[in-house]
């Protein structure tokens, strides 16, 4: 019944809606260095490991705010656009992919996103999760890069008009200021409803999340690293 109820989400959004997607990549170098610097410290104070996904979700509720269209869905004739960002992490268990939902994620720090994810996920795979945790959000973040895939094209989540994709990290020659370097590179992927996003809107909400995770430090935190990260 389950996979039966996906089905039907998964070929209604194919039928109903006009999907995209726009792809792009990032340099991950400035958030490796933060988490080589921080993690010990971060998990002894707040419990949990500073991961890639507290970057991705400030770096995608900043350019939600910027691109407020990719923040909105159709109900029947009208656009409805939302003023705060509730975040669905897909995230797999037993039976299967959920998305539970980081509620009003603009307004979360580091350490609450990444303890906020760690709770649900923990949710998911020990089959407590409730519909209020999987009810509602306004986007979507999958991560298909902890399965090693390097290039997807997600599905809408409806009635949701927008989804980031992440994908696996890997170690690729970059050109850097003329010279080759080695540096770790994640394809990004956003696919949305063009019936409400225009063309450049989604592409300027993609460069938006790839300027923010490529430099996290002065884009995300303004500067302050350890404020930011709950350790001052």
């Amino acid at each position: 019944m389950l996979r039966r109820k996906v089905a039907e989400r998964l070929v209604s959004v194919k039928n109903q809606t006009a999907m995209l997607t726009t792809f792009n990549e990032a340099d991950l170098s400035k958030i490796f260095d933060l988490r080589k610097k921080y993690k010990e410290a971060f998990s002894q104070k707040h419990g949990v490991s500073l991961g890639f996904m507290s970057f991705f979700t400030k770096a995608v509720t900043r350019a939600l705010e910027m691109y407020p269209d990719v923040n909105s869905m159709i109900d029947g004739n009208e656009k409805v656009s939302f003023n705060y960002c509730d975040i669905s992490i897909a995230v797999s268990g037993p039976k299967g992919l959920m998305t539970p939902i980081l509620r009003n994620a603009q307004n979360l720090s580091f350490a609450a996103v990444e303890q906020e994810i760690k709770r649900l996920a923990d949710n998911v795979k020990n089959k407590s999760i409730t519909v209020d945790d999987l009810t509602g959000g306004t986007f979507t973040i999958s991560n298909g890069g902890v399965f090693g895939s390097m290039l997807s094209t997600p599905i809408i989540n409806p009635p949701q008009s927008g989804i980031l994709g992440m994908h696996n990290i890997i170690q690729r020659p970059v050109a850097i200021d003329g010279k080759v370097e080695i540096r770790p590179m994640m394809y990004l992927a956003l696919s949305y409803d063009h019936r409400i996003i225009d063309g450049n809107q989604s592409v300027g909400f993609l460069i938006a999340v790839k300027e923010g995770v490529e430099d996290p430090e002065n884009i995300l935190m303004n500067g302050k690293v350890e404020k930011s990260l709950g350790l001052s």
